[in-house]
């Protein structure tokens, strides 16, 4: 196994993907597959979430609490996101599903897509696939805007997010 670096933001992607899952079981490759990751990044990225203690050591069961708390405690931090230049795309954070039904904004945020058909400034996503995995699966789709919630969000955005996430993960 390869010495910890520290997480990569396609980290956070595969982890929601098994928590959209449910207890569905899964191969890797299929997540390899559903995300447009390679099979040696994915498993790699497994392997740097057992040793964080976000997964457990049968890489197959996320720890709920522990990515819950590193969620809501430090992706802001480890990977902090600004809002950019106005483009179209899929909306994201506070103009998603579900915060989208409590706040009514003008600023729209989105992640780049050229078949968007919401403008927004752009919030960058954790990896170039995460769009078409959104696309395909709704849970998925939820747990990557709350995330960006958290990360760009104001304080009443970023508590409900909080509380949608806890709804979701820790079930």
């Amino acid at each position: 196994m390869k010495e910890h670096n520290g997480m990569r933001p396609h980290d956070v992607l595969i982890l929601l993907k098994i928590i959209s899952l449910g207890k569905s079981s899964f191969y890797l490759k299929d997540l390899s597959q559903q995300l447009g990751i390679s099979s040696s990044e994915v498993t790699e990225s497994v392997n740097r979430s057992v040793l964080a203690g976000l997964m457990a050591e049968d890489k197959r069961t996320v720890m709920r609490k522990a990515l819950y708390e590193f969620l809501i405690h430090g992706l802001a931090y480890v990977f902090p996101q600004k809002p950019g230049a106005m483009v179209s795309g899929m909306p994201t954070a506070h103009s998603a599903s579900p915060l989208n039904k409590e706040f009514k904004s003008d600023e729209l945020y989105v992640w780049y897509d050229q078949k968007g058909e919401v403008r927004g400034q752009e919030i960058k996503p954790f990896h170039s696939g995460q769009i078409k995995a959104a696309k395909e699966d709704a849970k998925l789709y939820e747990l990557l805007a709350l995330s960006d919630a958290l990360r760009v969000g104001k304080v009443r955005e970023k508590k409900l997010a909080e509380e949608e996430l806890r709804k979701r993960i820790l079930v």
